[in-house]
């Protein structure tokens, strides 16, 4: 009869699992130097225009999505540290005609900016974008005086003091132009009966496109009281 010897080799899970290891990153790293592959990647840009003369109606993108293509090491860098990049200039040399990116100037541009991949396209819907011109208005503000809640047999017995007395608003003129020149400001508080000296917010302007030289006025007046006539 013939004896057959144990085996002694056991099954090895840890040497197993280092050589599949080895394997795929072997096969990553091969990957990764063959080219053809296309990436849609997000690529910061900054608009140059004029900002004293003309300002946004809508909020301008910070980055475009443009389609790439190249190895894959190039393709990982740029999909990875996209934002540590330098944003590409795009010039808008008429802002109150410009509604949508040129898009076949900018995937141009971004060809001599990004020298290691290949721009196929800027992806047309981070593309919109609007320009009106920029205004500012003076508005004098006036105390609403008709209806300030004094207590009863109290007058308002000095002039009524307000600080600032005008401020100014900026923004789009579609939007300036349709403010009023003067704003009423309401003097909060229930039966005031001692000397009024508060600031009051100015909500008036809540546009996000707007902005204002000042949010709060502060008001101040003296009040006395009516005193009884003298009994005869």
């Amino acid at each position: 009869m013939v004896t057959i010897p144990p085996n002694n080799r056991s099954f090895q899970p840890t040497k197993a699992l280092l050589c599949l290891g080895a394997a795929t990153l072997f096969w990553f790293l091969s990957a990764l130097n063959k080219t053809g592959y296309t990436l849609n990647v997000e690529y910061p840009i900054r608009f140059v225009y004029n900002d004293s003369l003309f300002v946004p109606t809508k909020p301008l993108p910070r980055t475009v999505r443009v389609n790439v293509s190249g190895d894959g090491w190039g393709l990982l860098r740029h999909s990875w540290l996209q934002f540590r990049v330098d944003p590409i200039d795009y010039t808008v040399s008429n802002p109150l005609q410009a509604s949508v990116i040129n898009t076949s100037s900018l995937t141009a541009t971004l060809a001599e900016h990004i020298k290691k991949l290949h721009v196929n396209y800027v992806i047309a819907d981070t593309v919109e974008m609007g320009f009106d011109r920029r205004m500012t208005k003076t508005i004098r503000l006036i105390p609403d005086s008709l209806h300030i809640d004094l207590a009863p047999r109290y007058i308002v017995s000095s002039v009524i003091n307000m600080t600032p007395r005008t401020i100014q608003v900026e923004g789009p003129e579609r939007l300036v132009r349709g403010i009023a020149d003067t704003l009423p400001v309401t003097i909060p508080g229930k039966r005031i009966a001692d000397n009024y000296d508060n600031e009051v917010p100015l909500n008036h302007f809540r546009h996000p496109l707007l902005r204002v030289s000042a949010d709060r006025v502060t008001v101040s007046f003296e009040v006395g009281e009516l005193l009884s006539p003298p009994l005869k």
